[in-house]
């Protein structure tokens, strides 16, 4: 099972180049090898997949109607501009100079563990995404979870 979390801040050489943090890299799964594949994410960050994890997004993302014109604007988006990735031997890889401007991306970025997949965020945008209101957080949970069942405390 594949599992990412944790924020990582990093490094963007001048070619375009990051380092996967090794801990990241120890987490890949082993049919993906150094496989990974970057797409534009819903906000203004990238997604990034191990290849496997891009597999199964591609699977569901054919299985929609070609004839509807909802569905193909779709796969346009979710597809467009998303490339394989090789991580050389020292665990690098070559974020596309579009993908790059598209996140606003320069010198640094925030790698962010979100289970089965890793965010790469702007410093500042993501430090704004994340001092966004308190309180909409919490409107958030209670509203994507107010049909679950309460955890139980120790």
């Amino acid at each position: 099972m594949v599992y990412f979390s944790s924020e990582y801040e990093v490094k963007i050489d001048a070619k375009g180049r990051v380092v996967l943090p090794s801990r990241v890299k120890q987490n890949l799964p082993v049919e993906s090898g150094n496989n990974i594949v970057v797409s534009r994410g819903f906000e203004k960050c990238l997604v990034l997949r191990p290849q496997s994890e891009f597999f199964k997004i591609l699977d569901r993302l054919k299985k929609l109607n070609q004839f509807d014109a909802k569905s193909r604007n779709f796969q346009r988006k979710m597809l467009s501009g998303s490339t394989d990735l090789e991580l050389d031997n020292n665990g690098r890889f070559l974020i596309p100079r579009s993908m790059m401007n598209y996140a606003g991306l320069e010198n640094q970025a925030i790698i962010i563990g979100m289970g089965d997949r890793l965010e790469i965020w702007n410093p500042e945008e993501y430090d704004k995404f994340l001092n966004n209101d308190p309180e909409d957080f919490a409107n958030m949970a209670q509203d994507i979870f107010k049909d679950e069942e309460p955890l139980a405390e120790d």
